[in-house]
């Protein structure tokens, strides 16, 4: 196996950027006040991310992965957002044995 500079470089880089924002983060939300609209946007985020990494593999993959983002999204409207998560796993576990 044999690493490209340019990778390793590349990849470095991502981790650093993304150890940056969440420690900006986090130095940022302790030197306010958290309430009202911000906390509001604050708790948006962790559905905002789940969204955003679901909902191209729904749109781009078969019928049983569209299915389980479906069943994950009707779980999300009545469930914590870790089990409808772990629902969806579930449904495209079992999905993908019965339509193959």
């Amino acid at each position: 196996m044999q690493l490209d500079p340019l990778t390793v470089t590349a990849i470095a880089a991502m981790a650093a950027s993304t150890y940056f924002t969440r420690i900006f983060g986090y130095w940022l939300v302790r030197r306010m006040t958290v309430s009202g609209r911000l906390a509001s946007a604050l708790e948006t985020v962790p559905g905002a991310i789940l969204t955003a990494i679901i909902a191209p593999m729904a749109f781009a993959t078969g019928p049983a992965e569209s299915g389980a983002a479906l069943i994950t999204v009707l779980l999300a409207l009545r469930l914590p957002l870790i089990l409808a998560v772990a629902g969806g796993c579930l449904a495209v576990v079992l999905l993908r044995a019965l339509l193959g």
